[in-house]
């Protein structure tokens, strides 16, 4: 259920960072070398030096980027860049963003959440590498700096009216765009009789972890591990809550992107034979470009994937009378089984490939990119061997497979545009009896 707390925020001064857009970043799995370089040129002060910084020669336990992150965290609030808000409250966050044609907003609500594992549902698998990083950057801090992206159902918007209403005809007290163009606002909502009309209306939704499990699977294990040390919350900033944004479903603006799987390092691996093996169970279809491949996908039958390999475009359609129960390993739902992603992974990657879960975990032979032009130039030099394109997951899809208790295949969804990290911190207070 949706337990939300208000909170006191650190934020940039803004009289002393006079763009936002300087000093924010993508969400932590989005800072790609490149990504980084471009962060790290912007300011001394982006956020990026926090929550993934470079490495240095001579790293090890007494200096890293762990280390470096907590020493940045210090210095920028003694020295005022961030500064923690007066008084406790929520904050109202708008993206409005190019999607599809269209000019869209999507609105959510910043607050703390209690960690209530049993009670949020998650969707995706998750990978140890990220888990521990973010665990040791926890550790490290002691803060919230990226968000947990939560999704929740209200056909009736009270939450969304309640906070309207309380930023109507107001300014944002936060401004900044990404690397796409997106803007991004946050107004601070203080009244407090508007925090309890939002906190009442979300009062018993069930909460769906869009984006963001690696993050609030850390938040529980950080939890854990304090709860054994026998310290205790020293405010409501503490290790028992974790900073998230919630997102209305009902509400429009809702937007995801398919994450495509490039696949590498598969010994012997051919094309042709790979698409010979895939007519076991798949139609497949030759085309002549990538933008014929793509259309099809587009508007072809149930469970259609595209291929780029070997200088081929292809189509793999799943046939109708093959037995999803029988393809995909487990006791499943339908809803499960159903997925092009679990089919992706059982039907392709592992019967096809090789590519069992195990080497998924490893990170060995599957990487994952939103970018399927950039995905195709990999293959076609030689960089990768196999690009596999995807449809996108629905928002209903999540719903429904979190439901069940279950768990899509990692990298399943891609929710655009992310939410900035930077907009706002939190930092924890805990009593550690010392």
């Amino acid at each position: 259920m949706a337990k939300i707390i208000p909170f006191r925020g650190y934020r940039y001064d803004a009289a002393l960072v006079r763009d936002l857009s300087d000093v924010v970043s993508p969400p932590y799995d989005r800072v790609y070398p490149d990504v980084q370089d471009a962060c790290y040129e912007r300011s001394p002060y982006n956020i990026v030096r926090i929550i993934k910084g470079k490495e240095e020669p001579g790293d090890g336990e007494a200096a890293n980027v762990y280390t470096r992150a907590v020493d940045n965290l210090r210095a920028w609030i003694d020295g005022g860049i961030l500064v923690r808000d007066e008084a406790p409250g929520l904050y109202a966050y708008h993206q409005t963003y190019e999607f599809g044609g269209e000019r869209l907003t999507r609105k959510g609500i910043v607050a703390l959440g209690k960690l209530e594992p049993e009670r949020v549902h998650a969707h995706e698998r998750t990978l140890k590498g990220p888990r521990e990083d973010r665990l040791r950057l926890m550790r490290a801090t002691e803060a919230n700096f990226g968000h947990i992206f939560m999704l929740y159902s209200d056909p009736s918007r009270r939450a969304d009216e309640a906070a309207a209403a309380a930023i109507d005809g107001r300014e944002p007290d936060v401004v900044a765009s990404d690397a796409d163009g997106n803007d991004h606002r946050m107004w601070r909502i203080t009244d407090p009789e508007a925090i309890e009309a939002v906190r009442s209306a979300l009062d018993e939704r069930d909460l769906y972890i869009a984006d963001g499990h690696h993050r609030y699977e850390t938040a529980v294990n950080y939890m854990r591990e304090c709860e054994a040390n026998g310290w205790s919350p020293g405010a409501p900033e503490s290790f028992d809550v974790r900073m998230m944004t919630l997102f209305n479903i009902d509400e429009p603006g809702m937007s995801i992107r398919p994450i495509h799987r490039l696949v590498h390092a598969v010994d012997g691996f051919d094309a042709e034979g790979f698409l010979a093996r895939a007519e076991g169970q798949f139609d497949v279809v030759r085309h002549p470009s990538m933008g014929a491949m793509t259309a099809v996908v587009a508007s072809g039958p149930a469970h259609t994937f595209g291929c780029v390999a070997g200088g081929h475009y292809a189509t793999l359609s799943l046939r109708e009378d093959v037995d999803l129960a029988s393809l995909i390993p487990g006791e499943n739902s339908d809803d499960y089984n159903g997925l092009d992603v679990s089919i992706l992974h059982a039907g392709i990657l592992e019967r096809l490939l090789g590519i069992d879960a195990q080497a998924l975990e490893d990170q060995t032979h599957v990487t994952y990119t939103v970018d399927a032009a950039g995905g195709a130039e990999a293959v076609a030099s030689c960089a990768e061997q196999l690009l596999l394109y995807l449809r996108a997951t629905s928002a209903a899809e999540v719903v429904r497979v979190a439901d069940h208790g279950e768990k899509m295949p990692q990298k399943s969804t891609d929710f655009y545009p992310k939410l900035l990290t930077g907009m706002v911190l939190s930092v924890m207070e805990i009593d550690k009896g010392t």
